[in-house]
């Protein structure tokens, strides 16, 4: 049986897969974090710095998924510009870093699902909490074992439900707002000579770029996509777009809703269920516990959508033979990668007993240093490289005013990277992360000495991309 992947995806299901993993449990468990960083309700700012990051760098994406349409994201985009000079190494890479980083921000769903759980369930043990987690993780993986069609349409009917707990919460914040609670900043809120400041704008953006990151779950898919040079990149702006504004909405309502004081105080239920918080506080303990359900729904909603892309992406890998050959095998019956699969499952429960013997701050500084440091440097680069390398190569969508959305992209990045250690103090995800992808060029010298491939063998130049059949790059304008 071929080893292909059919487009079944269109523009309406793309946005819902996007828009699902985006909005999840995220903001219901980082809106306390992010007030916290900035110390008030100035916290506005961290949203507002994601929003534009996610935006800039999604431009990114919609420039390589629309012209370089394959299964697997980044990885078909760093193979494609990074060929001429380091043969295979950067897809290597990504697929190393990929396994770890993509798991990781599922496992940060699963820990806020049993945040939530906890207000339906007071009196859950540290042990029962564990166990709820995994056995959350091993059914989704089950559910993933199936047609991705059908995937795609139970997506669509969770969006739903993560729309209704949104819903629910912004109505209740707002019949109950108050614009002394939200638009009251502390003195010297907005000190840019400060230091204190910045080293919260850094933890705030990395905050809020965590709560965007999944616009580009729809590249990972790009293979399974119909008409990719349209659907692609609308599928990544109209989610940024769309979720940028329930954000921002979010964030504004709550503060004006509750005092956020009490989201710093631990032993509050705003710090630990916000959104239970303000629909108790506004609308009473019966409507608290049926939007708690929903966001819990939203978080399962999120994790699935995250490991049906995320497994993806060593399949690509492996079926380019730059990746171990095991992970290019579909299932014969239904067609999907499942080793990728359960790998990703594996190490999502991991990194969720991770998170809940730390914390959730410590958890997302983890993931998004080894993610930045292989896939969102590199793929900003990659715009350019591949520009150069590959002039005539079809691309129906071309970002706006480039090279400067790239620019600000990878100074974001920069931010993000540089203030790591000082977000996660004691946990040292910066030496971490250069560690991992140490250990990752390690295996690609260890495992190209076995296949005879560079830099132990001759380099393999494929522009297949500048072969891409032309249905598939509708153009949709620059």
């Amino acid at each position: 049986m071929s080893a292909t992947l059919s487009r079944r995806i269109g523009l309406f299901q793309a946005i819902a897969i996007n828009m699902s993993q985006m909005c999840g449990i995220g903001p219901f468990v980082t809106i306390p974090l992010m007030v916290a960083a900035f110390g008030g309700p100035q916290a506005i700012i961290g949203w507002l710095a994601g929003a534009l990051l996610a935006l800039v760098d999604g431009l990114v994406w919609a420039e390589l998924g629309a012209s370089l349409p394959g299964s697997g994201g980044s990885y078909v985009y760093l193979r494609e510009a990074f060929q001429y000079r380091t043969g295979r190494l950067m897809p290597f890479l990504f697929v190393w870093t990929a396994m770890l980083f993509i798991p990781l921000i599922m496992s940060t769903g699963v820990v806020g699902f049993v945040q939530y759980l906890a207000y339906l369930w007071p009196h859950m043990t540290k042990s029962q909490g564990d166990l709820v987690g995994l056995a959350m993780i091993a059914l989704v993986t089950l559910l993933l074992w199936g047609r991705v069609e059908r995937i795609a349409k139970l997506t669509t009917v969770m969006w739903g439900v993560m729309l209704a707990a949104v819903g629910a919460v912004l109505l209740a914040s707002y019949t109950h707002f108050s614009p002394s609670r939200a638009f009251t900043w502390p003195a010297h809120a907005v000190d840019l000579t400060h230091s204190h400041f910045w080293l919260g704008f850094a933890a705030g953006l990395t905050i809020g770029i965590y709560d965007y990151l999944g616009y580009n779950t729809t590249a990972y898919l790009g293979a399974e996509i119909k008409n990719p040079g349209r659907v692609m990149p609308r599928s990544i702006i109209y989610s940024i777009v769309g979720i940028m504004v329930i954000y921002l909405l979010l964030q504004i309502g709550v503060l004006g809703a509750l005092d956020w004081h009490q989201m710093l105080d631990p032993n509050s239920i705003a710090s630990s269920s916000v959104a239970s918080a303000v629909l108790q506080a506004t609308w009473g303990r019966t409507a608290a516990d049926v939007v708690t359900v929903l966001i819990l729904v939203t978080a399962f909603a999120s994790v699935l959508t995250g490991l049906l892309g995320g497994s993806r992406v060593p399949f690509d890998a492996a079926r380019d033979g730059v990746f171990f050959r095991s992970y290019s095998r579909l299932h014969r019956r239904y067609e999907f990668p499942t080793l990728g699969l359960l790998t990703m499952g594996v190490v999502t429960a991991i990194g969720f007993l991770i998170g809940r013997h730390t914390d959730l701050n410590t958890l997302i500084n983890l993931l998004t240093t080894v993610m930045v440091i292989v896939q969102s440097f590199a793929q900003v680069l990659a715009v350019t490289v591949l520009r150069k390398r590959q002039p005539d190569l079809p691309r129906p969508y071309k970002m706006w005013r480039y090279p400067l959305p790239s620019l600000v992209a990878a100074l974001g990045w920069v931010v993000i990277y540089g203030y790591a250690d000082r977000n996660a103090p004691g946990y040292h995800p910066i030496e971490w992360s250069l560690a991992w992808v140490a250990a990752g060029a390690v295996a690609f010298l260890i495992w190209s000495r076995f296949e005879r491939i560079w830099p132990f063998g001759p380099k393999e130049i494929r522009e297949e991309f500048r072969r891409a059949d032309a249905d598939a790059q509708l153009p949709v304008g620059t």
